[in-house]
C-alpha cells in the first residue's frame, strides 16, 4: 500500500486554521473529551488547563460549517477517531486524506487473507463452498503453504480465474489477490485484536457469573456485563460476517474490486474505532486474574461503565440516567 508523501506544516494536508482565536490563545490542541467523546479544543490558562467544545466554539465566533475552518475543524474531528490528539501543523491521518490507514497490521495477516483468497479460489474451480476457511489461523497457514497439493490446485484455480476475469496471465491475476489480501489484512488484524480479545473477556465475564452468584450486589453487576457484552459481540460478528461474506466469491470480489475495497476500507475504519475505545479495557482484562479479588471491583465498575451507554437499549439507559441525575447548583454551569 503507497503512503502518501510527508507535507509541510504549511501544507493543505495539515492541521491549520486561520481565525484568531486558534492562534491567539498559545499551543492549543484537540482531542475528545474522556467522558462523553466529545472533540474539544484544549488550552492553558495559566496552569489550569481548559477544555472547550468545538461545536461551541464555532457557535461563539461565527465559524460556519462550509467556510475553510470550518472544513477543517470537521476533518479534526474526523481526524480525532485515528489519533489521540492533534496539534496545529500536524499531519492529518491517511484515513482522511487518502482512505489508506494510518497503522500497519503484522504482515502474517495478509498472508492469512491471501491463503483464504486462494483457498477460495480452490473451492471455486472445484464447485464447493468456502465456510470453513473462516477459521484460518497462523498454523493452519503454514500447512495449507506446506501442501505441494494444494499449491498444484491454487495454480490451476489461479489460471482458470485469469480467464475467466479476462486477465492477460496468472502473474495479472496474482497481483489483484495480492491488492485485495493487503486490504483484508487490516481486517483479520483487528479480527484478533478486536473481536478474538472482546470474546475472551466475555469468557472471562461467563465465569465469574457462574462463580459470585452468592454476591448478590457484584452478580448483579456481572450479569448486566456479560449482557451488555454479548450485544457489542453480536454487533462486531455481524461485521466481520459482512466482510467475509463479500469476499466467498472470489471471482465477483475480483470483478469489483474497487466498490469492494471501499466497502473493506469503511468497515476497516469503524472496526478500528471500535478497537480503540476498547483498548484500554481490554489490556486490563488481558492481564486479570479472575480466580483474585485485588482490582476486580474497579475493573467491573469501569467495564460497566464503559459499556452501559455504548451497548445499552436506549429507554433502558435514558431511565438509568435519569436516576442517577441530580440538580446541578446555579453557578457551577459554564456556557459558551
Amino acid at each position: 500500500m503507497v503512503t502518501a508523501p510527508a507535507l509541510s506544516a504549511s501544507g493543505p494536508d495539515c492541521c491549520r486554521l486561520r481565525h484568531k482565536v486558534f492562534n491567539s490563545m498559545g499551543q492549543v490542541s484537540f482531542r475528545r473529551s474522556a467522558s462523553d467523546g466529545m472533540p474539544m479544543l484544549a488550552m492553558f490558562l495559566g496552569e489550569r488547563e481548559v477544555l472547550v467544545s468545538l461545536r461551541s466554539l464555532q457557535r461563539e465566533f461565527g465559524i460556519a460549517d462550509e467556510s475553510e475552518d470550518g472544513r477543517m475543524l470537521g476533518k479534526i474531528v474526523e481526524a480525532l477517531d485515528f489519533v489521540n490528539a492533534l496539534q496545529i501543523g500536524d499531519r492529518l491521518p491517511a484515513e482522511v486524506l487518502t482512505g489508506d490507514a494510518s497503522w500497519e497490521p503484522d504482515p502474517v495477516y495478509a498472508r492469512i487473507a491471501a491463503a483464504r483468497l486462494r483457498m477460495q479460489l480452490v473451492h471455486w474451480v472445484n464447485g464447493r463452498t468456502s465456510d470453513a476457511l473462516l477459521e484460518l489461523t497462523e498454523e493452519t497457514l503454514q500447512q495449507i503453504e506446506d501442501d505441494p497439493a494444494l499449491r498444484h490446485q491454487v495454480q490451476h484455480g489461479v489460471g482458470r480465474a485469469a480467464e475467466v476475469l479476462g486477465l492477460p496471465d496468472a502473474e495479472a491475476l496474482l497481483a489483484d489477490l495480492g491488492d485485495l489480501a493487503r486490504e483484508l489484512g487490516y481486517i483479520e488484524s483487528l479480527r484478533d485484536r478486536l473481536l478474538r480479545r472482546v470474546q475472551r473477556m466475555a469468557a472471562k465475564v461467563e465465569r465469574l457469573d457462574r462463580v459470585r452468584r452468592s454476591d448478590s450486589a457484584r452478580a448483579e453487576t456481572v450479569t448486566q456485563i456479560a449482557r451488555l457484552t454479548a450485544i457489542a459481540l453480536k454487533q462486531m460478528a455481524e461485521r466481520f460476517g459482512d466482510l467475509d461474506a463479500q469476499t466467498t466469491d472470489v471471482i465477483a470480489a475480483l470483478r469489483d474490486s474497487e466498490s469492494l475495497r471501499t466497502f473493506i476500507r469503511s468497515n476497516r475504519d469503524w472496526l478500528y474505532r471500535s478497537q480503540r475505545a476498547w483498548a484500554p479495557l481490554l489490556i486490563e482484562w488481558d492481564d486479570v486474574d479472575t480466580a483474585q479479588e485485588e482490582g476486580l471491583g474497579g475493573l467491573l465498575t469501569r467495564t460497566y461503565q464503559f459499556l452501559a451507554p455504548r451497548f445499552m437499549p436506549v429507554t433502558e439507559w435514558l431511565m438509568a440516567t435519569r436516576q442517577r441525575r441530580k440538580p446541578v447548583p446555579k453557578g457551577q454551569r459554564m456556557v459558551w
